[in-house]
């Protein structure tokens, strides 16, 4: 009976083929009754690799210095959340939504910080992943300036860089509102997962105040080289602004329509009933 036994001792599985088509973990056989060692360990770096990114704290002196290369302008503007630290940040999630009284004061009378009214502020979050924002919220943000400066629709009037600590989601609003801006973007690195410790999540509200929900943004998830690429997800989100600011509102009152000739099929005189 040993000598049907694979050489390697791991029994194969037919759905392993399927593995080349995602980073799901299917397929991945079996030694006994039990996983192979190498996907064992494989597991268990990947839930290394998630927990670092949630602990680790973001280098935000080098994504600052990266972030001012980009623009070609001053510093963005450092500012933190109420939660001091990250075990206060996990803790209380409701801190993390907004500024802590410094900060407040410097964006609402900072002398580096203009008050005029700006189209759109851009926030850069730390969020639950230091590892998405390190190394993708600079690539992803030199494809949506140069986007927006070639935008033949709107012209952009963006506000200066504004870089947070131990922030969540919410946050954005609070500096958007101080900033007097019509829209935010919030960059923030989402939850990871065992197969995307780097997600980087593009959060968009019109209108920013304190107090409004998630039903209020239009979210874009999954940034990153092995997710959504960064042309594609500029893309979608130079969409979802343009139809913003048209329409002056989000979230779900704006679809995100750049999907629809994929589900659409009308070449073949055939219309979704879902969005007829």
């Amino acid at each position: 009976m040993t000598d049907n036994l694979p050489s390697n001792g791991v029994t194969d599985n037919p759905w392993r083929r399927l593995r080349e088509f995602t980073d799901a973990r299917i397929g991945l056989g079996r030694a006994g009754i039990s996983l192979p060692t190498d996907r064992l360990l494989e597991f268990q770096l990947a839930h290394a690799r998630a927990q670092d990114a949630v602990h680790l704290p973001l280098d935000v002196e080098r994504l600052c210095h990266d972030l001012a290369e980009l623009t070609n302008d001053a510093p963005p503007c450092l500012v933190h959340s109420r939660a001091a630290d990250r075990m206060t940040y996990l803790q209380r999630p409701d801190w993390g939504r907004r500024l802590d009284e410094a900060s407040r004061e410097r964006l609402s009378h900072g002398e580096d910080m203009p008050q005029a009214p700006f189209d759109l502020a851009i926030v850069i979050v730390d969020g639950l992943s230091s590892l998405a924002v390190q190394q993708n919220a600079v690539p992803f943000l030199r494809e949506l300036t140069d986007a927006l400066e070639d935008d033949s629709q709107f012209d952009w009037n963006l506000a200066p860089l504004t870089v947070v600590e131990q922030g969540r989601v919410a946050i954005g609003d609070e500096i958007g509102e101080l900033l007097n801006a019509r829209a935010v973007l919030v960059m923030i690195g989402e939850r990871p997962g065992l197969s995307s410790p780097d997600s980087l999540g593009l959060y968009l509200t019109w209108a920013p105040k304190v107090g409004l929900t998630d039903a209020y943004r239009n979210c874009i998830s999954n940034v990153r080289p092995a997710g959504l690429a960064y042309p594609e997800a500029s893309r979608r989100l130079l969409y979802l602004l343009r139809e913003s600011r048209q329409k002056q509102l989000s979230g779900v009152q704006l679809k995100d329509r750049t999907q629809d000739d994929v589900i659409d099929h009308q070449g073949d005189g055939i219309r979704n009933f879902l969005i007829s």
